[in-house]
Formats: structure tokens, sequence, C-alpha cells
């Protein structure tokens, strides 16, 4: 999960706190991905920190979670989303199954739930109501293929749907990407936002590893960069989000 960032485009006014130590009915969103997390029965969340890394380290314990998350931190935490990928490429290097995550998201338990039990090693979430601007990240199909992932695609599609900022990763896949982002820190593209390394393996996948695509349209959620998304998460989102059911929690 990256959380190094500073949020500026919240207007928060002078050091406030990071995103996902948000609140929403007396819960961060960190708070929430954690029992998001525990309760789909996955074993661990590492972190990458950056911007007042120490209150996110105080929201862990406030959270009962220092057992569960682990804290990688990135001194280098205003440049590229690329690079705080990179600070944690020995973990996308460990032989495990890996879901990437953006911190600033509010979102539906089963959102998740449909990412981790997808049949699909390889596998991005897609919502097709329509987002404006060219700030969304869309995923682009074309005769049932992924044919283009960005924020301004360059590829003929039928259809597209926003990319809600959570991927799941096969160990292959996952230092298939470790070796994408290399090619640009090579080169000096250090302020480059992450998807353009997830672009290059998407788009560079065969049939037989490529990723398959969940449909989350319809479920509640929210990334948070601007002022706007901060309110419509509070008045929208947070409400219609379904209570987790502690009967049907998994083990890791």
């Amino acid at each position: 999960m990256l959380a190094a960032g500073i949020g500026s485009r919240l207007e928060r006014g002078p050091n406030p706190p990071p995103k996902v130590m948000l609140g929403f009915a007396g819960k961060s969103l960190l708070q929430r991905h954690v029992e998001i997390l525990r309760h789909l029965g996955v074993d661990e969340l590492v972190v990458v920190t950056g911007y007042r890394a120490e209150a996110i380290h105080r929201g862990i314990h406030e959270a009962g979670a220092d057992g569960y998350v682990r804290t990688i931190h990135n001194p280098d935490f205003v440049r590229g989303t690329l690079l705080s990928l990179w600070t944690a490429r020995k973990e996308l290097m460990s032989g495990a199954d890996i879901i990437y995550m953006d911190a600033d998201v509010l979102y539906d338990h089963r959102l998740m739930a449909a990412l981790l039990e997808s049949a699909h090693g390889n596998c991005l979430l897609m919502d097709r109501n329509d987002a404006p601007g060219e700030d969304p990240v869309k995923i682009c199909i074309r005769d049932g293929a992924i044919v283009d992932f960005h924020k301004t695609p360059r590829e003929q599609h039928d259809h597209w749907g926003e990319w809600p900022g959570f991927l799941r990763m096969t160990p292959d896949c996952a230092r298939r990407v470790v070796t994408a982002m290399s090619h640009h820190v090579d080169s000096g593209r250090l302020d480059e936002m992450v998807e353009e390394a997830f672009r290059d393996i998407v788009l560079s996948a065969s049939p037989t590893d490529g990723f398959g695509v969940e449909d989350i349209t319809g479920l509640p959620w929210v990334e948070i960069d601007f002022p706007d998304d901060l309110v419509r998460a509070r008045r929208e989102v947070l409400p219609a989000l379904a209570r987790l059911d502690p009967s049907r929690a998994r083990t890791g």
C-alpha cells in the first residue's frame, strides 16, 4: 500500500496528516484497510510511508495492528509514486501473491473480496460508471481484451471503466513489475506515476499470463484526491458501505 504522499490537492492547510489517516465515522482509512484485509484473510499489510510517517506509525498502534502492518520508508516521497513502489521492490520479489493498493480509497469490503476471489491470478478492478476529467486511470477494452491502461488512453477501444487503484499480481507478475520499474528508474524517470510501469506490464502480457478484469460497478468507493472527493466520501460513500459480518471472517 502506497501512503507516502503529501496530499496537497486536498487543500487542508499547513502540515496536515497523511491522507491514510483521514477519519470517517471515528475510524481512519488505515484502520478501515486493516479491518477489511484481516476480515478477508490477507496475511500482512506492508505500507510505504513518506510524509509524516510518524503519524502512520501512531495510527498503526491505535488500530491494534502492530503485528499485522509493516512499514517501508521512502525519504523521497515528494517524487512520483513509481519511486515509492520501487522502494518496496524486495516485497514484490518475495515470491508471494501481491495485492497493490492506493491508500487514499474509501471502499466497500465487497470490492476487495471481488479481487481476492477472482479466478484471474493477475487482476484489475473496473468501475464502468463514467468519471469525468483526465485524472481517473482508465481501463480500456476492445473485443473483450485490455488494450490500454492510462489516464489519457492512446488506443482505440469499445468501452472503458475507471480503475480504483487496486491490483492483484501473481509472484511472476510482481517480478515483471520490478523489471518494468527498473527501466524507468535507470532512465532517470523518478517522478513518474506507478501506473506507467503497470501499463508496461498489462499491455505486454501474453494471453496465458495476462490480466483479467472484475467489474465492481455499483459498489461504493471513492479515491480521495480533491476536496469534492472528501465531501462525496462522507456524504455518499460512507453511508452506503456494507458492514463486515464477523461470522464470515476468514483466516490468513
